[in-house]
């Protein structure tokens, strides 16, 4: 892509009502518009980084064996009221009515509409277990939308629905979700913490929310230190396996969030010297929730005796947009957004520091040209721009390499590499440089 022909609207300073760093830098660097409070228009930066997200957290939903489908964002009320819901989501709940006077509502989330497919065309045991997974747009009214895309009324995200015959293999279906989780926030770049959740009226230890380590995050973090490095299991897994053991190994670590924090509990557990303190983000919940839907909404499956018994169901939810927030605030400096390889909106720039040059242009084509070859993702920097303006603002977006062209360094056969995350900064030839960057 070069640069002169894409929609790259960048802006000096942030909006005075931006109050975080991803707010400011999401609207700084033209990853989004404000159309609304809570509601943002996604640009082609902000579009680019999202769906690699997106690709991201279905590819692992994949390989752990959900199955996905695309579900509506406007859903039937009398869904939401088999399960007794409706009345009691609150205000939250965006209610609508068609022109036939029906009672309509801008999904929050999904239980109930994928109830009601399960239990459509699932009737025995021998047909599970089964995981549908969708990645949808959610709505919820918040009464104060803040924080950017942290914390939108309109927002992305991947919410997952097992159903089992018992609460014993519904655990399997949890345990992989709960591996799956951790491969997909170390593919993104990382850190991220599992710390056990308030499971609610419905009680048991089946509920995890996952934290991702950020200076700026929103709540305190208390963990042994040893989960913190221990990271993902990577795609290795043997998924039909029995994965307990390695959820085990994190689960019992200590890990708290501040409102579950008990001090007593982690002196006492965790070594002084392996107690950790640090700053999070919530990112992903996953929940057991037992019969909770299906008694009420009859999702019956012929169980070995030939008795119908309600399914045992578990919610996984993934915040797709909040993430693109929630990595520039794990990963940002002065200058702007670092991003992680796997999610950058581009590769590399090509920077052409003297545009109309031959002997620069001619460079910078045949930088282009290679890198585009190399599935690299080059974005080519041809405005009639000085260099500090350039550089500037492909610091701002965060781009993981530059690639620059000079007139001085043309005459002398070389050119010059920058990486973002570092600054380290290399002078090579071009072959070379095409190399490095090429890995």
């Amino acid at each position: 892509m070069r640069l002169s022909r894409y929609f790259m609207p960048t802006l000096r300073d942030a909006p005075a009502d931006a109050q975080i760093v991803s707010h400011q830098l999401m609207l700084r660097a033209g990853l989004v518009r404000q159309e609304a409070a809570g509601i943002y228009a996604w640009l082609p930066l902000g579009l680019k980084v999202l769906k690699k997200i997106e690709q991201i957290v279905r590819e692992e939903m994949d390989r752990a064996g959900a199955i996905e489908v695309l579900l509506p964002t406007l859903q039937l009320a009398d869904l939401w009221r088999e399960s007794g819901r409706y009345d009691d989501y609150g205000d939250e709940m965006l209610r609508i009515k068609d022109r036939h006077d029906r009672d309509l509502l801008y999904g929050p989330t999904a239980e109930e509409v994928i109830t009601e497919i399960f239990r459509a065309y699932v009737k025995s045991y021998k047909d599970l277990p089964k995981n549908l997974y969708n990645i949808q747009w959610k709505f919820r009214d918040e009464r104060r939308p803040r924080f950017g895309v942290m914390r939108g009324r309109e927002f992305l995200m991947k919410d997952a629905y097992s159903f089992d015959i018992d609460e014993a293999a519904a655990r399997k279906s949890y345990n992989r979700m709960f591996l799956a989780y951790l491969n997909i926030y170390a593919r993104l770049g990382l850190k991220a913490i599992p710390v056990k959740a308030d499971p609610g009226p419905i009680g048991g230890d089946l509920s995890h929310e996952f934290i991702i380590l950020a200076d700026t995050g929103e709540s305190e973090v208390f963990a042994h230190g040893d989960l913190v490095e221990m990271g993902a299991p990577g795609p290795d897994i043997d998924w039909d396996g029995d994965l307990e053991p390695l959820v085990a190994q994190r689960a019992n670590l200590y890990a708290a969030s501040d409102e579950m924090h008990d001090a007593a509990r982690f002196e006492a557990e965790v070594p002084e010297a392996k107690r950790m303190t640090a700053r999070g983000i919530e990112v992903g919940h996953i929940f057991y929730f037992g019969e909770k839907y299906s008694k009420p909404m009859k999702a019956l499956v012929t169980g070995p005796d030939g008795k119908d018994v309600p399914v045992h169901g578990g919610s996984y939810g993934v915040g797709v947009s909040r993430l693109v927030g929630g990595i520039i605030e794990a990963s940002h400096d002065e200058g702007g957004i670092i991003w992680p390889d796997a999610v950058a909106p581009f590769g590399v720039a090509v920077v052409n520091l003297r545009v109309g040059d031959a002997a620069c242009d001619a460079v910078a084509e045949q930088a282009y040209a290679a890198l585009t070859a190399a599935g690299k993702e080059p974005l080519y920097d041809d405005r009639d721009e000085r260099p500090g303006a350039k550089f500037a603002s492909l610091d701002l977006v965060g781009i993981p390499w530059q690639l620059i062209v000079g007139p001085k360094g043309v005459a002398e056969g070389v050119v010059e590499t920058k990486r973002r995350a570092t600054g380290e900064r290399q002078t090579l030839t071009l072959d070379a440089a095409l190399k490095v960057i090429s890995g």
